[in-house]
């Protein structure tokens, strides 16, 4: 099973980067704005809501490792979005993947490419240099 995988340096604490990738909300400030609560995980709606991806986190160490598993979606489900940080002298090392499609299609590729904008994201996020969500609620296409 194929699984993407990015890493990235972020000049913060493990501390200050955990609640983005492991919250709703912290979601909203890098990822996406399309997001809702549902039945104890969370919802990501993307092109109008045309994709919606829930999401429950499975494993939850602050400030450490996050594992959410997604629950829809014909390529995404059953897939894993993993964060694992590491404490460095100089700010934290981000390993990320998103694991277990079951092939390397088209749209795992753009995924992929979508996945190395958004570690960038994250990171501006962390380091207080926000540069917002890729994805917002009216937009057709990431922007």
């Amino acid at each position: 099973m194929p699984d993407i995988q990015h890493a990235i340096q972020i000049e913060e604490k493990p501390e200050i980067i955990y609640p983005l990738v492991a919250t709703a909300d912290g979601f909203g400030q890098w990822w996406a704005t399309d997001i809702a609560p549902s039945q104890g995980a969370v919802e990501l709606g993307f092109f109008n809501r045309a994709t919606i991806y829930r999401l429950r986190l499975k494993v939850d160490h602050p400030p450490m490792h996050a594992d959410w598993v997604c629950e829809t979606g014909d390529e995404w489900n059953g897939t894993h979005i993993v964060f694992r940080l590491e404490d460095r002298p100089y700010g934290t090392l981000l390993r990320f993947a998103h694991a277990g499609w079951r092939s390397e299609t088209e749209y795992f590729t753009s995924c992929n490419t979508t996945w190395g904008e958004l570690m960038y994201r994250l990171k501006s996020a962390a380091e207080g240099k926000p540069r917002g969500p890729l994805f917002l609620a009216r937009d057709l296409a990431y922007h």
